[in-house]
Parts: structure tokens; sequence; C-alpha cells
């Protein structure tokens, strides 16, 4: 039994030799995915800087935009007040025509009375006016035909068949003689 010691020696050398082997293809194979994700942290490093730069300036970006709008509804303010303040001008105008109006009301049904009887004068005063300009018109539509008529100058002419018509009545009267 003496063998069997050397034996179970040789076993357990080669047992160790087998665990060994195993032992470091798994750690090259660990060492091969570790050596992987190196390098993709790396790559993961490069764009995160990238996207750190980038996030930076669109923060300022947006400062600069928020600034911007800021400014931009403070001078927008000052435009809706001034439209307040021309509501407010509008709504007095308003008010002022409605009292106006108003006022005019009240006088023209308080003094209906005379503006009827003005509005009846005006009427007779216009007729009275036509009836002038009638009257006048029938004067110098009067017919001169067969009369001698004299001018300034002592000629005298004898129209028998020519009308006068509109000629002015001063010149009528100072020039006219019967035959």
């Amino acid at each position: 039994m003496e063998w069997i010691l050397p034996i179970a020696g040789i076993i357990a050398a080669i047992a160790f030799l087998i665990l060994c082997i195993g032992i470091v293809i798994v750690l090259l194979s660990v060492k091969k995915n570790l050596d992987h994700v190196a390098k993709t942290l790396d790559g993961v490093e490069g764009q995160i800087q990238g996207i750190t730069r980038e996030s930076t300036d669109l923060l300022h970006k947006t400062n600069r935009l928020a600034e911007d709008v800021q400014d931009k509804s403070a001078r927008l303010n000052t435009v809706v007040d001034a439209v307040q303040g021309i509501g407010g001008t509008v709504n007095n105008l308003n008010s002022h025509v409605d009292r106006v109006t108003t006022s005019i009301t009240q006088n023209i049904a308080n003094n209906k009375d005379q503006i009827a009887q003005v509005v009846q004068w005006s009427n007779v005063a216009m007729e009275v006016a036509d009836k002038w300009k009638m009257r006048k018109e029938r004067r110098n539509a009067y017919d001169f035909s067969n009369q001698v008529v004299v001018n300034n100058d002592k000629e005298v002419f004898n129209n028998d068949t020519a009308r006068y018509n509109n000629v002015d009545e001063d010149r009528i009267n100072a020039g006219l003689h019967n035959k």
C-alpha cells in the first residue's frame, strides 16, 4: 500500500495543475472582459465630457434667453400699461359723448316747439325765395320783339325777330323806348 500514497500525490498534483490551468483560463477571460470594460468606460468618459460641455453651453444659452425674455417682458409691460391708458381715455371720451348726446336730446325735447317754428319759418323763407326767383325769371323771359332798343351810346336798334332772354333788368329799363 505504499504505492497508493505516491499515486494519490500524483493525482493530487494533476488535479492541482488542472485547477491552476482552469483558474488561469478564467482569469484570462476576466482580464479580457475587464480590458473591454475599461475601453468602454474610456469612451463613455469622453462622451460624458462632450455632453457636459454641451450641457454647459445649453445652460448659458438658456440663461441668456431667460434674460432676453425678462427684458422683453418688461418692455411689453410698458406697452400694456400704455394700452390700458388708451382704454381709460376711450372710456372717458365715451362717457363725455354720452353726456353730450343726452344733453342734446334733452334740449331738443325741451325746445321742440321752438324747433318746429324754426322749421316752419325756414320752409316759408324757402318758398318766398323760390317765388322770387320764378318772378325774376318771368321778367327776364319777356319778349322784346318789334321794339326799339337804345343803348348807352344812343344808338337805336330795331329788332323784329329776335327775343331777348335773361337781359339785365336795369339795362332794359334804362335803354328801352317804345316805338
